[in-house]
């Protein structure tokens, strides 16, 4: 691995799953470098325009920001595939004009990258991408050894499950303020695993880990592993 690729993974936490190495990453994804592997959930595209074509004024700007986020890992880790563990558009109504060209444009960068979607929840209602876009659409417990691949946290007999979907978070104490303050996190069960919502504009489920789970936080750019 060169230097540009070892910048990304800079705050990034390492851990053995399933016997492969995995490295968190705290732009809320995870680089499997054994197989070329870039996997992420909850991308929520076009959440923002949603909410604005139903009056509400929220931010512009934040499907470019995270799929120039997107961008950046897979220039760095040059991975040659990409895993979306469901929702990819976040609502119908959010599938403007700009929001799409600007996909375009975004795909037309990365040509030669497989992509797979576990479609979703909000797959289902929002539709599958065009599919010019070339992204392979698959249904819950498609498998990529040793990994499942689901949208909903569940169970599978065929192997180490990987999903999305409750944007899981931990809910840490400041001891200097009292206060309580929520970080997206990495959930590690016996069985299966959680990843963060990719999507920058999306919320945050609080989740309650059992005393044998691995939980990674991310704070402040970093992912950091933290006891239960």
């Amino acid at each position: 691995m060169d230097g540009t690729q070892r910048a990304i993974l800079h705050g990034s936490a390492l851990c053995t799953i399933a016997g492969e190495s995995l490295t968190l990453l705290p732009q809320r994804a995870i680089w499997w470098e054994s197989a070329s592997t870039l996997l992420l959930a909850d991308l929520h595209l076009g959440k923002a325009a949603a909410f604005r074509t139903a009056g509400i004024p929220v931010p512009e700007n934040t499907t470019t920001h995270d799929l120039a986020t997107l961008s950046e890992l897979l220039d760095r880790t040059l991975a040659r595939r990409l895993v979306i563990l469901g929702d990819f558009f976040h609502a119908r109504s959010g599938r403007s004009a700009h929001i799409e060209s600007t996909l375009d444009a975004w795909r037309s960068r990365h040509g030669n990258l497989e992509i797979l979607l576990i479609r979703g929840n909000h797959d289902h209602s929002s539709g599958d991408p065009p599919a010019h876009l070339d992204i392979n659409c698959l249904a819950e417990g498609a498998s990529l050894p040793p990994f499942a691949l689901h949208h909903h946290p569940t169970t599978d007999a065929s192997g180490y499950v990987l999903a999305g979907h409750i944007h899981p978070a931990i809910r840490l104490d400041d001891p200097g303020t009292r206060a309580s303050i929520r970080f997206p996190c990495f959930w590690f069960g016996t069985n299966g695993a959680v990843l963060p919502a990719f999507g920058r504009f999306t919320g945050m489920k609080v989740v309650s880990p059992r005393r044998d789970d691995a939980v990674f936080v991310i704070a402040e750019n970093e992912v950091v592993r933290i006891g239960y």
